[in-house]
């Protein structure tokens, strides 16, 4: 038997003019220049900069291998960031669950729910987060498709670790994840038997039928696969079965935004990002170069043509347009939660544009 998981955990509420919530993901990128250090500094100042300004919930995503970004272990990050916030949502999104064993992954979010109660939310996805190479290391496999291939039978072994509840007979019967539920059913035992609800990642159909089916919430990701966002919510709506954690379905989209004063500025901001991803996919990852450097590089055609492609997926310019941006993504694919990822080079500037998009919305003030 499930876990109780609170519904509005799941379903947050829309403050100011914002049409829907709005959430906070954090790649922890790291600018040419800076450090890793200041990228988690960084991520603190932005976990409380959302707390105090109305946005629902924070999450890492986990990556490797990448200077650029430094989100390896969002466990960890997310255990530091529960010591700086009081009341904001802290999740994965997400976990890249075949890079580890189920085991794990419910020990370390339980001992999460341990820190911060009530407002821990676990994102997992089935992608490796990585190159292949890394990927094998990861999971210690020759090939690549060993682990993402049983995502599924993956996903129901970290369910039942998360809820105890493995049957009579099964091996692992008397293997509990502690933090969890056992201490509940212990003598003594007080600890309450929630735990952090279990959200499914995806950037195609796979895991958007799979979370349909399962009745669990689902989170696309549209700021690096939007031609998939409109088929993927659609298909997560038709699988949809009512489950013990929803009714009916909740899906939120991961959307890339930068909200500057100056609309040039925006432009310069972004194509400094674009130039990263360009880098990334030629296997040159490096860290997140500065405008300066992005103006100043000789982009090849096919270059060119990517970063033109790429940018216009990302809704930037001024706080007004970023916001007229932000809702007609949302009335075209009727998401449920819109979860802003701001990528830059500096800090400073990540920093703001989550303010100024707070202030387009008339979200509280800090």
């Amino acid at each position: 038997m499930e876990a109780p998981v609170a519904g509005d955990e799941i379903r947050g509420t829309a403050h100011g003019t914002a049409p829907v919530p709005l959430s906070v993901l954090d790649l922890v990128t790291v600018g040419a220049g800076h450090t890793a250090t200041d990228a988690l500094r960084t991520s603190v100042a932005l976990s409380r900069t959302a707390e105090s300004r109305g946005y629902h919930r924070y999450w890492v995503a986990e990556h490797h291998s990448m200077p650029g970004v430094a989100s390896s272990s969002p466990a960890v990050i997310l255990a530091h960031l529960a010591a700086h916030t009081d009341r904001i949502r802290l999740g994965s999104g997400g976990v890249m669950l075949p890079n580890h064993a189920p085991l794990v992954i419910a020990e370390q979010f339980g001992t999460l729910e341990a820190m911060a109660p009530g407002r821990v939310d676990l994102g997992l996805g089935r992608a490796p987060g990585t190159d292949g190479a890394t990927a094998a290391a990861l999971r210690r496999a020759e090939r690549l498709d060993q682990g993402a291939d049983d995502f599924p039978q993956q996903l129901a072994e970290l369910i039942r670790f998360l809820d105890d509840d493995f049957p009579d007979g099964h091996p692992y019967r008397r293997i509990h994840a502690v933090p969890g539920p056992v201490q509940a059913t212990s003598p003594g035992g007080v600890q309450s038997r929630h735990r952090p609800p279990v959200w499914l990642l995806g950037s195609s159909g796979f895991s958007a039928r799979l979370a349909g089916t399962l009745g669990l919430p689902f989170a696309f990701a549209h700021h690096f696969s939007a031609q998939n966002t409109v088929p993927a919510l659609d298909l997560y709506r038709e699988s949809f079965r009512p489950s013990a954690v929803l009714d009916t379905p909740y899906a939120l989209i991961g959307v890339a935004a930068l909200a500057t004063e100056d609309e040039r500025e925006a432009r310069r901001q972004v194509l400094a990002a674009a130039l990263n991803m360009v880098r990334l996919r030629t296997g040159r990852p490096g860290l997140v170069p500065t405008p300066e450097e992005a103006e100043a590089y000789a982009f090849s055609s096919m270059e060119r043509e990517f970063v033109e492609s790429w940018n216009a997926n990302v809704v930037h310019g001024t706080p007004d347009e970023v916001r007229s941006g932000l809702d007609d993504l949302h009335k075209r694919t009727g998401a449920d939660e819109l979860m802003i990822t701001s990528n830059a080079h500096s800090g400073a500037v990540r920093l703001r544009s989550y303010e100024l998009v707070a202030d387009a919305y008339g979200l509280p003030a800090a």
